[in-house]
């Protein structure tokens, strides 16, 4: 638009000045890429959610017959780990912020067992109650409250939840809520269905371990036996440092079969082993000591101990 001047001459209006806009807007689009870069660099995240309650009864029934927890030892440090592996492979591309393992106890008082677990690296352990039946309260609210929590804050996109309780919906729903994605894990039924069909159609995928998979974490335990020191049929149980010797030996062995290059791929992981390399090392120690070593859980940290230490040195 023009202005008319006092001789009646038209002038131009001025011209707005738009090098400041343009070169704020140039800033804010620096900005922007600078935080999509970042957001595109950050590794996603992804949690285990463990009721222990199930993971027993289910693991117990599938290859002890029973769910009494009196008769049978579950190695839940090899169980947990091959959980973590089985993520790993699942989700190549996300990191492990912690496995919760959820279980019940008197008065929340950690029972012996339950404290070897809160030990292990990137574990927590969250009780409940148990009630004279021995019955868990209060679990399901507890991994409600996590996964909503964490789904909340964004620190997780996928929950991977090994359980089977129809309680356990609203934690699903709650989580969903937030963005994440929660995949169902299970063991396999003897007959049936030991999962709700409820929790089956809420969540996002879905997984069942069959006897294979769990038939190494879980030994029977012979009648009237306590673990005093001595092996069932009257041998000494090994120190440490003699298992954690073994382990070494077979460190050298594996290593020697296949090669530095096998062993740049494993140690990423430590200080977990995957499945089938923790495997082979139990068989192969179990041999070399002629024993058990499956109700044995702090010798299996030792063995374990072992295998890395003689595997970081040749490193």
């Amino acid at each position: 638009m023009n202005h008319v001047t006092p001789s009646g001459q038209p002038q131009p209006s001025a011209q707005p000045d738009l090098s400041g806009i343009v070169a704020a807007l140039d800033r804010t689009n620096e900005l922007l890429q600078r935080v999509l870069a970042e957001v595109a660099t950050t590794p996603s995240t992804h949690a285990i959610f463990v009721d222990a309650g199930y993971v027993y009864a289910a693991t117990g029934r599938l290859v002890a017959g029973t769910e009494d927890r009196r008769a049978f030892e579950l190695d839940a440090e090899g169980l947990i780990e091959a959980f973590i592996d089985k993520a790993r492979m699942i989700f190549p591309d996300s990191r492990l912020l912690r496995v919760y393992w959820y279980d019940g106890a008197r008065r929340r008082i950690h029972t012996a067992e339950q404290q070897g677990i809160a030990e292990l690296p990137d574990v927590k352990v969250r009780l409940g109650n148990l009630n004279a039946n021995n019955q868990q309260k209060g679990v399901d609210s507890l991994i409600r409250n996590d996964l909503e929590s964490l789904a909340r804050h964004r620190a997780i996109g996928d929950a991977v939840l090994i359980g089977g309780d129809e309680d356990l919906v609203s934690a699903v729903e709650a989580a969903q809520g937030y963005g994440a994605r929660v995949h169902l894990w299970g063991i396999e039924a003897v007959e049936g269905r030991n999962q709700a069909e409820p929790l089956l159609w809420e969540v996002d995928s879905q997984r069942i371990f069959d006897l294979d998979f769990c038939k190494p974490y879980l030994t029977r335990r012979a009648v009237g036996y306590e673990s005093h020191g001595e092996q069932p049929g009257g041998g000494a149980v090994p120190p440490r440092d003699e298992v954690r010797f073994v382990g070494a030996q077979v460190a050298a062995q594996w290593l020697s079969s296949r090669g530095r290059e096998a062993l740049a791929d494993l140690l990423p992981g430590r200080p977990y082993l995957p499945g089938s390399v923790d495997q082979e090392l139990l068989i192969e120690a179990e041999q070399l000591l002629r024993l058990s070593l499956r109700a044995h859980a702090d010798l299996r940290r030792a063995l374990r101990d072992g295998f890395w230490e003689h595997l970081q040195a040749q490193y």
